[in-house]
């Protein structure tokens, strides 16, 4: 930030994944204003004014281009975040070729979160509305349909072009309605054992959808037609269930590692996974049932098991 004020920069610009483009805005903040990170974590706290801000995704997952968002890992290994209108960028450019060199195992993570966020936001129990519906039943339309294709042929241009724009659809319907409980599991994993968020959110994903599913049976049930158009004619309870199945079945045919002991956590490492997780209440907040140390605890064994497994 220094540096930013010293050689009088005008703009911040940011090319490259979510990390990237969530440090890209708070540095266009914290070069334009006195305040200090520590000070703006939370919701609503980064007021001042901030340079302009281009960001440029090169995978299709976080939707941070179009989000008022910034997560970061702490020296103590939490995984915060800075929400305010602040940060969201002036301009976002979608350019399917940058993200043509993605490995697959890199796209299957992005691809998923992307998911994750879609999803989160249709069942979030708080600011759901109209809007953020409508975007995220469209991401997920897309990344669903497209999602195996670029894990198998990374090449496919329109199928990338597809994710990308499923991904900044995403973005913007979780910007509108938070994400959750998968989130909140999935920072501890990637703070303290430097999984990529992308892939921390899949390996619980299939657990906190099984969890939920008492609570948001009719949501699920709502999103099943777009990822399994077999639900068709079924009871909402058969659809909730083949929702869950189908997006364990996305995770195991983009082949993402089937458990948590798969990415080096011991079970001894549950319980700490578990206690951090309950300190993400800006998120677990949002979940449409609500989760204790004991379910948290729970979730992270079940995953700790084969993620695959109905």
């Amino acid at each position: 930030m220094a540096l930013c004020r010293d050689k009088g920069i005008e703009l911040v610009a940011s090319i490259g994944g979510g990390s990237a483009l969530d440090t890209a805005k708070l540095v266009a903040y914290l070069a334009k204003t006195p305040d200090r990170l520590d000070d703006i974590y939370g919701v609503g706290l980064a007021k001042g004014e901030r340079l302009p801000l281009l960001l440029a995704p090169t995978t299709a997952g976080t939707g941070s281009e179009v989000t008022p968002i910034a997560i970061v890992t702490t020296p103590t290994t939490e995984k915060k975040g800075v929400v305010a209108p602040r940060l969201l960028p002036d301009w976002a450019i979608l350019d399917p070729e940058l993200t043509l060199g993605l490995p697959a195992h890199v796209t299957a993570a992005t691809g998923i979160d992307a998911m994750v966020h879609a999803i989160e936001a249709y069942t979030s129990k708080h600011k759901k509305n109209p809007m953020s519906d409508q975007l995220a039943r469209q991401a997920l339309t897309l990344l669903s349909a497209n999602v195996r294709t670029v894990c198998a042929d990374g090449s496919n241009l329109e199928a990338r072009s597809q994710m990308l724009l499923g991904s900044m659809l995403a973005g913007m319907a979780f910007a509108n309605s938070p994400v959750a409980a998968v989130h909140a599991l999935a920072y501890p994993i990637g703070a303290i054992f430097h999984v990529p968020h992308g892939l921390s959110n899949a390996l619980v994903l299939t657990q906190v959808l099984r969890f939920n599913l008492p609570e948001a049976e009719g949501l699920y049930a709502e999103l099943a037609p777009i990822v399994d158009p077999k639900s068709q004619g079924m009871s909402v309870g058969q659809r909730a269930r083949l929702f869950v199945d189908a997006i364990a079945a996305i995770c195991r045919d983009c082949n993402v590692p089937a458990s948590l002991a798969d990415v080096g956590i011991a079970r001894s490492d549950l319980k700490k996974l578990a206690e951090d997780a309950m300190k993400q209440t800006r998120l677990l907040v949002n979940n449409p049932r609500e989760v204790s140390f004991d379910d948290a605890l729970a979730i992270y064994t079940e995953a700790f098991g084969n993620r695959a497994a109905a």
